[in-house]
Order: C-alpha cells, then sequence, then structure tokens
C-alpha cells in the first residue's frame, strides 16, 4: 500500500464542545489527575522505604503504579490543556508518539497484572515452591518480560496506523490519539488493518483476561479447603487484584475485541482505563489489604516523628 499522507495535524474534538461541560470535566479531570499522581507515589514511596519491597507481590505493585503514572502521563495531560482551548491541536509527529507511548505502557500494565496474578497463583497454590520459583532474580526477568512484550505490541500497532494513507479530514472524535478514530480518518479499505488491530489489541487483552480469569478460578479452587482464617486472607487480597482487572479489563475489551468501529460513546469507555483505573488502584490495594495498610502506617508514622525532631 503507498502511503500518501497530507495531514500535518490532528483537531481533537475531545468530550464536548460546550464551555461549561468543558470547565467543569477540566476541574473533575485536573483533581482526578492529582490524585493518580498522588495515591501512585505515595504507595510507590510506601514499598520502596519498607520491607514490603523484598516481597514478589509488592515489588510487582511498584511497577505496576509507576506504569499507571507513565500510562495516564501519556493522556491527561493533553485532555487538561485541551480543555482549556478553543480547538485541540496536535501535530501528526505527536499524534503518533502518543500512540505509541499509550500502547506500550497500557501493555506493561496488562502484562503486570498478569505476572501478579500468576504470583498469587504461585502463593496459594504451590506455596513451599514459592521462594524458589519467584525468586528476585526471576521477578526482574518478569518485569523486562513485560517491557519487551509491551514494546512489541505497541510497535506492530503503531506500524499499522503510520502505513495508512491519510488524506483528510483531520477531525478526530477522540479526546487523545487511538487507532480506531485514526483508522475512520483514512482514505482507503482498513478492513485488513482492522482486522489486524483486533488481532493484535484485541486478542491480547482477551488471552491475558482469559489467563487471569482460570488463575483465580484455580486458587478459588484450590483454597476451598484452608482454614477459614487463611482462606479469607487470601480470598482478601486476590479481590483486590480482581476489582483492578476487571475495572482495567472490561472497557478495554469492549473497544478492541469488536471490528474496527469506533463509536462516540467509545471516548467514555476510554476514561476507565486511562484515568479512573488508576486513581482507583492504590486506593483499592491499600484499603482492602490488612499487611499494606499496617506498613503504610509504619512509614509514614516514622517519617512524620523524624521530621517532628
Amino acid at each position: 500500500m503507498e502511503c500518501t499522507n497530507n495531514i500535518t495535524e490532528f483537531i481533537l474534538l475531545g468530550l464536548s464542545q460546550n464551555k461549561k461541560i468543558k470547565i467543569l470535566c477540566f476541574l473533575l479531570f485536573l483533581f482526578c489527575y492529582t490524585a493518580i499522581w498522588g495515591g501512585n507515589m505515595f504507595v510507590m514511596i510506601s514499598i520502596i522505604f519498607s520491607k514490603l519491597n523484598e516481597q514478589p507481590m509488592y515489588y510487582f505493585l511498584n511497577y505496576l503504579a509507576l506504569s499507571d503514572l507513565c500510562y495516564t502521563s501519556t493522556v491527561t495531560p493533553k485532555l487538561l490543556t485541551g480543555l482549556l482551548k478553543e480547538r485541540n491541536m496536535i501535530s501528526y509527529t505527536s499524534c503518533m508518539a502518543q500512540l505509541f507511548t499509550m500502547h506500550f505502557f497500557g501493555g506493561i500494565e496488562i502484562l503486570i497484572l498478569t505476572v501478579m496474578a500468576y504470583d498469587r497463583y504461585v502463593a496459594i497454590c504451590k506455596p513451599l515452591h514459592y521462594t524458589i520459583i519467584m525468586s528476585r532474580w526471576r521477578c526482574h526477568a518478569m518485569v523486562a518480560a513485560c517491557c519487551i512484550g509491551a514494546f512489541i505490541h505497541s510497535f506492530f500497532q503503531s506500524f499499522l496506523v503510520i502505513s495508512l494513507p491519510l488524506c483528510g479530514p483531520n477531525e478526530m472524535d477522540h479526546y487523545f490519539c487511538d487507532v480506531y478514530p485514526l483508522l475512520s480518518l483514512a482514505c482507503s479499505n482498513t478492513h485488513k488493518v482492522g482486522l489486524l488491530v483486533v488481532a493484535n489489541s484485541g486478542m491480547m487483552g482477551l488471552v491475558t483476561f482469559i489467563v487471569l480469569i482460570w488463575s483465580y478460578s484455580f486458587i478459588l479452587y484450590t483454597i476451598r479447603t484452608y482454614p477459614a482464617e487463611n482462606r479469607g486472607k487470601a480470598l482478601s487480597t486476590c479481590s483486590s487484584h480482581v476489582t483492578v482487572v476487571t475495572l482495567f479489563f472490561v472497557p478495554v475489551l469492549f473497544i478492541y475485541i469488536r471490528p474496527s468501529v469506533f463509536y462516540p460513546e467509545d471516548k467514555i469507555f476510554a476514561l476507565f482505563y486511562t484515568i479512573i483505573a488508576p486513581m482507583f488502584n492504590p486506593l483499592i490495594y491499600t484499603l482492602r489489604n490488612m499487611e499494606m495498610k499496617n506498613v503504610l502506617r509504619q512509614v509514614w508514622c516514622h517519617k512524620l516523628l523524624f521530621l517532628e525532631k
């Protein structure tokens, strides 16, 4: 396919063209973005300056918080500045960069969640071999594999879009550059490209979601014979993870598993995995985890006492 590109910049139509709604959205998402940074930095600092970092579960949680920060920062700042402008413009180069980084950090987040599910599976179903299987070297290797896998996914996704001929119009009915809105602007048949996008993003999300469901089904089957106290602790730890997985994966699958058709409602669903999930992840993992809450008290109370002295 010969790539002819006459577009040098795009107009992002955003969530609404109503000025009052845009101001309300700006205030709301500014609060959300502040909460995302505050919550995830709070979790990361607490893990790094405590013994929790020695445990694989919290080692991965630290990287999940970091990927949350990077992921939402590829989208939210542009959304906020766009809400204050009459016309929200983005150059072609910046658009492609946003597309690549968003899918890269989003891919890392999906794979980290899968690795965390595997960690819980080993901890509950193979406790005697846990320290051997989840050694620190293997944890490093898993995080590196998540980054490599996400890079391959994002590179392939970006390559598909860059190869598209874009002749106009240049108005994109979204608040960030994503695959389906860009496909709708192409001046050629995008059916084959759409199928490749579904095979890449859709199947990646679906396969990892099925693996996660299978892992937790096996965990539930294993802990049915546990004493009530141990069963409650295992369920509490896993329920936090299941909540995060559901909040992130359901809207992702809704958008990427279907044929390459863009609907205006997709912008609302995209808010869940670009802003809502990164904001609630720290709350879910701290409020529903007694061990995490105890460490938070120790770390931050110690810091406050140190500052008072």
